[in-house]
């Protein structure tokens, strides 16, 4: 009996010892699986690399001047006020296709031309148009470039306050309607007005959108403009009438997005600051961080000059809340304005002759980068000048050859400098930067003031990557 409790003792010993021992070599066998990297197999997708088709190249015209409230039985009625004319065309010299859109309760609106690719590469188009009003209720001189329908864009200008008649103009040139939302900035942040929510602009037409409608009253408004279904052209015509005098008008082009650099070039001021017949303040920047805190460095430069005049200012900005900022004590002359923050924004320049009868104002806007060959016109009316800013810290060679074969113009702009040049009207020409700069046309004459700004051309088609 003793002799069998020792043996069950002694095999079931043996078999925990058996246990034990398999358990800790399961437990490093797992620890040292896991702490050892084990071999993996990896291989890249497959992808191929293509080159979509180029598509047609097609901008729109922000049209004739308009008037509102001209019928006094009906003061919303928006009427035709002066004529468009308009020089265009392709760096080839054809002409590319004309289109006449509608503006919605006018009637014929703005030029949109379409230029189809050739030899599988797209085609430069661009065009320029300039219009004169003399009215006891719309003045002035206004020149404004056609541009590529987007579908987002900003509108930093005008005003809807007292005795200001600004209008926001949508232009649908494609072929399938645009539904737009409209969210204007203000000394109460962002706000979607009744008036500005799922705009419908069918194809082939220009709606006209008043801008005391949407925000009335606000006196340094900043308009995001957001198409789905397709994209639009958005301009906004400004205008003010002093105590029954019109004070001038201008139409107002896109800034295509937000950054954290903006260079206005082309500001041409035409009168010193306190004379006789001048505004303490003709120079006024108005500014908008749309999301975000940010601290902006303003800094003025004249043409041919590397210096800033005065020190650069800096100015605090709060998310969704445009600032203004007057630029006083400037000579006559031309001259560029750099805003940089720390947040992506948008910005432009107002600048007036005056405030009297028979002046002018026109709001400058940010030049894009243009770092290859690009297509720009310049319309009738006051002889343009073209000035082209260098940000680069070596001298760049920039050529400018007009389109009718007439002699080319070579520029040597300086390093972190600027040059002003004179041009012909009713010219098209292509601008060679060999590097990359910013430029921007500028209209001055007597009771004229207008500045458009050079954008690059958009007809380099993207590889992209598919995936298959």
């Amino acid at each position: 009996m003793s002799d069998r409790r020792v043996f069950r003792w002694a095999t079931t010993s043996a078999r925990l010892l058996v246990g034990t021992i398999v358990s800790i070599a399961a437990v490093i066998a797992v620890v040292t699986a896991v702490s050892i990297p084990w071999p993996t197999l990896a291989r890249d997708p497959l992808s191929v690399i293509a080159t979509p088709a180029p598509a047609a190249s097609v901008i729109a015209c922000d049209g004739g001047l308009l008037s509102i409230g001209r019928n006094a039985t009906a003061a919303s009625t928006v009427t035709l006020a002066a004529p468009q004319s308009v020089v265009g065309g392709t760096a080839e010299g054809d002409g590319a296709a004309e289109q006449q859109l509608q503006t919605t309760g006018v009637g014929p609106g703005p030029l949109a031309y379409t230029a189809q690719p050739r030899d599988d590469q797209a085609v430069d188009v661009a065009a320029t148009g300039a219009a004169t009003a003399n009215a006891d209720d719309l003045a002035g001189f206004a020149a404004s470039a056609c541009r590529p329908p987007l579908l987002d864009s900003w509108l930093v200008g005008g005003s809807a306050s007292t005795g200001a008649a600004d209008l926001v103009l949508l232009a649908n040139p494609g072929t399938v309607p645009a539904t737009v939302q409209l969210t204007v900035y203000g000394v109460d942040g962002p706000q979607s007005p009744p008036g500005g929510v799922d705009l419908v602009v069918a194809p082939g037409t220009q709606r006209v959108v008043p801008l005391a409608g949407l925000a009335l009253g606000e006196e340094t408004p900043v308009v995001r403009v957001s198409a789905v279904g397709a994209p639009v052209h958005a301009s906004l015509q400004a205008s003010i009438t002093r105590t029954l005098t019109p004070g001038g008008v201008d139409q107002v082009g896109p800034i295509a997005h937000t950054d954290t650099t903006q260079v206005i070039t082309g500001i041409t001021v035409t009168r010193p600051t306190g004379e006789d017949g001048a505004a303490d303040e003709t120079t006024v920047l108005r500014v908008l961080s749309p999301s975000l805190p940010a601290t902006a460095r303003v800094r003025v430069t004249s043409a041919g000059r590397t210096e800033s005049i005065g020190d650069p200012q800096e100015i605090p900005l709060e998310p969704g809340k445009p600032l203004e900022l007057a630029l006083n004590a400037l000579a006559p002359g031309a001259y560029t304005v750099t805003v940089e923050a720390d947040a992506p924004v948008v910005a432009a320049v107002w600048q007036a002759t005056g405030v009297s009868a028979g002046d002018d104002f026109a709001w400058y806007t940010p030049a894009p980068e243009v770092s290859v060959p690009s297509l720009f016109a310049t319309p009738g009316g006051p002889t343009p000048s073209l000035t082209v800013v260098n940000p680069s810290d070596e001298p760049v060679e920039v050529a400018l050859t007009p389109v009718d074969g007439a002699s080319p113009i070579d520029l040597t702009v300086p390093a972190s400098g600027s040059v002003a040049v004179r041009l012909a009207t009713r010219t098209l020409y292509l601008l060679d930067p060999g590097a990359t700069v910013r430029a921007g046309l500028s209209f001055a004459g007597d009771g004229a003031l207008a500045g458009v700004p050079v954008w690059p051309a958009d007809v380099a088609t993207p590889e992209i990557v598919v995936y298959p």
